[in-house]
């Protein structure tokens, strides 16, 4: 007789586009599978044919949106979405009792960045309830928190987060925060983002250059604010791209190269429209000069990055994926995740908010940091190591918790008088 295999799933905002939730996933089941081998996984998740397609493993959408037909969708309106709210929670009790853990594996998940309370947060809160209603433990591995501004969003997040059995936080900033909205996380560890631990995202050297040329990693993000509001926000898109177009040109005076990256596809956005101007302000620039390389995964920004010798980003992916990789990194972030990371590792005065951004400034921050960037990249290398190693103790936590692999079961034996 054998114990049967750990079922595990996984909740979160996966396979929608955004590549650093998918490195966040992707690192959970490398995780998992060196932990508990023979562990039966599934996702939970907005997409799941894109995520069975990627990861070869089963998946459940997060939130069903009701029938196609119009008259369906103007029923569920009239009654306030009633309908709809209300079967996503029998689904949830339907499929959550078949699994043993469920895990929100890193990400953002804990802030209603362009989200109203009923979206991901009421998701969130959903899913957590009917695990613990079905018996099945909770685990917050490595998650990012705040700000959370709707107070409905505030209460679902905090609910759910008082149900799981394990809790840990990418950073002090995100514990710090659900303490002054009045849940108490003091006894949570802090963990690194997960994404640290994937086994493919390791240093690489610095590529040769000739003379004081450097290659710069342009990481952008089509950005509308905090509601991600695209009509609302237009003007503060219309600003950040102008204000990366001046950088951009500064670097490119002054015989730099350029690569652009993003981290999730709406981001295509932002990249184009800085594309168009820069070709439209400098339409004689040689070949090679500016490169906006397909990219379509984590994969294919790290390819980019590699070839980097300084990275300038706002998304908070593109920002770890550049110091997994040992390069020296500028942040023009939306939020505190980004400062509190590069702090971490040194760099805390090589950070700036995207809506209050400098274009000078960002041109001083560079040329610091290029005219140091063996030193600095040797500085990231060194903390990014240690990161390594604390995710290796949240794996080894994880296992003693929650993944003893299945072992045959011992029956007793008879005795020789019984034969």
């Amino acid at each position: 007789m054998t114990i049967p295999a750990k079922k595990i799933a996984l909740l979160g905002v996966f396979g929608s586009g955004n590549f650093g939730n998918d490195a966040s996933m992707a690192a959970m089941l490398q995780a998992l599978r060196r932990a508990s081998p023979h562990a039966e996984i599934a996702c939970i998740c907005p997409d799941p044919r894109v995520v069975a397609r990627s990861h070869g493993i089963p998946a459940i959408l997060m939130s069903w949106s009701g029938f196609g037909a119009a008259w369906f969708q103007i029923l569920n309106c009239l009654l306030l979405r009633v309908p709809t709210r209300l079967t996503n929670v029998v689904r949830a009790l339907l499929h959550i009792r078949r699994f043993d853990l469920l895990i929100i594996p890193g990400t953002g998940i804990f802030d209603d960045f362009g989200e109203g309370p009923w979206s991901v947060p009421f998701g969130i809160f959903r899913w957590c309830v009917a695990a613990w209603l079905c018996g099945t433990r909770i685990a917050l591995v490595s998650v990012g928190a705040g700000p959370i501004h709707h107070p409905l969003s505030r209460w679902f997040m905090k609910s759910a987060m008082r149900l799981a059995s394990y809790r840990s936080f990418r950073d002090g900033f995100s514990r710090d925060y659900m303490g002054s909205i009045g849940f108490d996380a003091s006894a949570d560890p802090v963990r690194p983002d997960l994404a640290f631990g994937l086994e493919a995202l390791a240093p690489t050297p610095a590529p040769a250059q000739d003379g004081g040329c450097v290659t710069v990693g342009i990481g952008l993000m089509t950005y509308y604010g905090w509601r991600n509001d695209a009509f609302a926000g237009a003007a503060q898109f219309e600003r950040y791209i102008g204000k990366m177009v001046a950088f951009t040109l500064g670097l490119l005076d002054s015989g730099h190269q350029v690569r652009l990256l993003i981290g999730d596809v709406n981001d295509r956005i932002a990249l184009d429209a800085l594309l168009a101007y820069v070709e439209a302000a400098r339409p004689d620039l040689a070949p090679g000069r500016i490169e906006a390389s397909p990219i379509a995964s984590l994969d294919d920004v790290m390819g980019v990055v590699a070839g980097c010798d300084v990275v300038v980003a706002t998304r908070f992916h593109n920002v770890v994926g550049a110091l997994a990789l040992g390069k020296p990194v500028i942040s023009v972030g939306y939020a505190k995740k980004n400062d509190m990371l590069l702090a971490g590792l040194g760099l805390g005065d090589f950070c700036q908010h995207i809506e209050s951004l400098a274009p000078d400034l960002l041109m001083r921050q560079f040329t610091t940091l290029a005219a140091g960037r063996d030193g600095y990249a040797a500085l990231v290398r060194l903390g990014v190591t240690g990161l390594r190693t604390e995710l290796k103790v949240q794996e080894s936590e994880l296992a003693m918790l929650f993944l003893q692999e299945a072992q045959p079961a011992t029956v007793p034996a008879q005795g020789a008088a019984a034969i």
